[in-house]
């Protein structure tokens, strides 16, 4: 559903944005021009560059809003104070609905921030270790011992594998919601695939 538009200088620049991430997310960054997302956005481009000096810092700014929307997320979670295992479970369920509602700004982050200036890539990186690191030492807290044999990094890392894709497969309209499907992560990577049970029919 497109965004509602509101009044102000914020609004049209979160507008703009979202329609560069749709662009970029489905054509490439490369292949979109500042034309097109001028008229993605029905303004005239000198109005687009008054808001952004050019490509790249529109594609900076998509990455930047995404990653920090992450980050806080994170924080939010911390601040519950909650056991490990269910700060883990609540992680992976924020993480996995928040990705639904920013599927385009997602794809955008994993596979276009290469085009960034190497200074403005690693201080968004940055903050991605610092997402990631949250990850690794709750499961760390979880399985202390898997902590000891340094396994804590590399199972973060595949469970972003389970959840960093999804928007490559799951169809918004589809059967599977991304409800159902945060808890499924949770229970696989929990407890493996004996884990898993078949969601109770819908009312």
């Amino acid at each position: 559903m497109a965004r509602k538009r509101a009044p102000g200088f914020e609004a049209q620049r979160e507008d703009m944005l979202a329609a560069a991430a749709q662009l970029f997310a489905t054509q490439g960054f490369s292949a979109t021009s500042m034309n097109q997302v001028a008229e993605a956005c029905g303004v005239a481009k000198p109005t687009l560059y008054h808001y952004f000096e050019d490509k790249q810092a529109l594609l900076a700014q998509i990455c930047d809003a995404h990653v920090h929307d992450l980050l806080t997320l994170v924080e939010e979670v911390r601040a519950q104070a909650l056991a490990p295992q269910a700060r883990l479970r609540a992680l992976i369920e924020r993480f996995t609905l928040a990705y639904a509602d920013a599927q385009d700004e997602h794809r955008v982050l994993t596979s276009e921030i290469k085009f960034l200036a190497e200074a403005e890539r690693e201080r968004l990186l940055d903050v991605e270790r610092q997402v990631v690191g949250e990850f690794a030492s709750t499961i760390g807290q979880v399985r202390p011992e898997l902590h000891e044999a340094r396994l804590h990094k590399p199972l973060t890392m595949l469970l972003f594998g389970m959840i960093n894709w999804t928007f490559t497969w799951l169809r918004p309209d589809g059967e599977l919601s991304h409800e159902t499907l945060a808890s499924l992560v949770s229970d696989l990577f929990f407890g493996g695939l004996g884990a898993v049970q078949p969601p109770a029919p819908a009312p």
